[in-house]
């Protein structure tokens, strides 16, 4: 008996799969439903027909929920626009930058220069000054390392005096 119920609700089964199959072929795009389902391990992955926009949908044990998932392609395209529209700005930016210049070189009233370029500048358009130190810079300069040395001489003398003490 078990036998004959489980052989006629496969039959049901099959028969119901191929008639919705058969169903969906005839009715046209619009009338076959919004959303396309593919089982995956914890759900199932949900493809909007209309927008493209793919999602995850799982129990999460008080109903099912859908996660959007995002469209890299989307994200690249929209900064391919952006640096393409950046890029264009900055093309006009050169090509008003390049007349006005073009502009400028082929309009002077007045004469150029008869300097050659090449040659070195005038002698005192080079020279740098250094302002020497004064006398009293000296003075303190000297009195700190007469300091120093003497500092040096009395540690060296110390050293000497305990090491030959101790021995």
């Amino acid at each position: 008996m078990k036998i004959v119920v489980a052989s006629f609700a496969g039959f049901i089964m099959i028969g119901s799969a191929s008639l919705s199959g058969a169903l969906a072929q005839t009715l046209p795009e619009i009338e076959r439903g919004r959303y396309s389902l593919s089982p995956i391990a914890d759900g199932v992955v949900r493809l909007d027909t209309r927008t493209g926009a793919v999602s995850t949908c799982s129990d999460k044990g008080d109903g099912w929920a859908c996660t959007i998932i995002p469209d890299e392609r989307a994200a690249y395209d929209a900064e391919i626009g952006r640096l393409q529209s950046q890029k264009d700005a900055l093309k006009a930016e050169l090509a008003q930058r390049e007349s006005s210049a073009a502009g400028k070189a082929g309009k002077t009233d007045e004469a150029l220069p008869k300097q050659d370029s090449l040659k070195p500048k005038a002698e005192a358009e080079r020279k740098i000054e250094i302002p020497l130190p004064s006398d009293r810079d000296i003075d303190r300069v000297m009195s700190f390392v007469e300091n120093a040395w003497r500092k040096l001489v009395d540690i060296a003398n110390r050293m000497q005096r305990d090491a030959s003490g101790k021995i």
